[in-house]
């Protein structure tokens, strides 16, 4: 059996699509069944990263559909590439990450039409889709239409280790991050949808507190951050870090106070289950797939006024001082979620329609 495997989003390794491709496809290779061929798309100067036990194809941008008839499946690993198979013998599987494109009030109604569009036509031509977390499996069947093919949930993994992590080849290093005192943490892309505006006012509920915001910075939400935060009188407590690598981000978790998450649109919530991994408290929206990942031990905001979310944070805190076992549930949720458990579904897939 032949599988090609498309991680092609392997040039953003700091990015949630980048980490899904580099873990599982680490562990596809893993569990690998003697019988199966792997070949994987990936990104000019990733070539090898998957050992030299498998095929390697570079992904060029100018070429966007791979013309091929020697694959048994296909594996599409997120709904936006614009890879896919030349032929239609090539039984393709589908992961669908989100469907947040909905829910941006920046899209037209026309945008949004045409990207819907542009996703049902890969289901169209899909033999099995797979999503990331109930909520979205929920999203796709309320918005796109499944002609007659299994959708499984798979959920993703986390490979955060807290006793022996390492940084990922490529990614940037801060080590030099320094924080003296108290610290709240948000780890994931400085994005509007992240609704990281409401976390500011915590500091003046919070005068010994600060708010470190861990993830890519090149959106222009970030110096709009940076500007409320001058205006409110806290920037001096408020640190932007940019990108950092996995020994950075492992750190920073472990040191946190608490990790903070008022996402408004998340398809699975990793940052989340790494906290939880780290046994430090969670306070999180209510809102799309994250009540699904953090389970019952997680605290989450009633809303974002920031009265409710000081009185959230606060309450929770004393709850979680309180209560020694609330940490060990904690690791139990985020022990649900492990690539070796995700790999073993999707060879289950293949084998099944190989």
């Amino acid at each position: 059996m032949k599988i090609f495997i498309d991680t092609e989003r392997l040039r953003d390794l700091n990015s949630g699509l980048g980490q899904f491709c580099l873990q599982l496809g680490q562990e596809l290779v893993r569990q690998r069944p003697d019988s199966a061929q792997l070949t994987f798309l990936v990104p000019e100067g990733k070539q090898g990263i998957f050992g030299p036990d498998v095929t390697y194809q570079t992904a060029v941008w100018w070429r966007k559909w791979v013309h091929t008839k020697s694959y048994d499946v296909w594996h599409c690993t997120h709904q936006d590439s614009g890879f896919l198979p030349g032929s239609i013998k090539n039984r393709l599987v589908l992961t669908i990450h989100d469907l947040n494109f909905l829910e941006r009030p920046d899209y037209s109604d026309a945008k949004k039409a045409s990207k819907r569009l542009a996703l049902q036509r890969k289901i169209d031509r899909a033999s099995a889709i797979t999503t990331i977390s109930e909520y979205t499996a929920s999203v796709v069947r309320q918005n796109l239409t499944i002609p007659g093919i299994p959708l499984t949930v798979i959920h993703n993994g986390n490979s955060l280790n807290p006793k022996t992590a390492q940084s990922p080849p490529g990614g940037p290093v801060n080590r030099s991050i320094t924080i003296s005192g108290p610290y709240f943490l948000f780890v994931g892309v400085i994005h509007p949808k992240k609704n990281l505006h409401t976390l500011l006012p915590l500091l003046e509920a919070f005068p010994e507190w600060q708010l470190v915001l861990a993830g890519p910075d090149g959106h222009p939400y970030a110096a709009h951050l940076r500007n409320q935060a001058q205006q409110l009188g806290i920037s001096d407590r408020l640190i932007i870090t940019g990108a950092v690598d996995e020994a950075t981000k492992t750190g920073l978790y472990q040191q946190c106070d608490a990790f903070l998450f008022p996402s408004i649109s998340e398809g699975f919530g990793l940052p989340v289950v790494e906290a939880m991994s780290c046994g430090k408290p969670v306070f999180l929206s209510k809102l799309t797939s994250l009540p699904e990942i953090g389970g019952r031990d997680a605290y989450y905001f009633e809303s974002f006024e920031p009265d409710v979310m000081a009185e959230t944070i606060f309450d929770g805190l004393n709850d979680f001082a309180a209560n020694p076992f609330r940490a060990d549930r904690l690791r139990q949720q985020a022990a649900r979620f492990s690539w070796e458990h995700a790999a073993r579904h999707y060879w289950q897939l293949y084998t099944e329609l190989g």
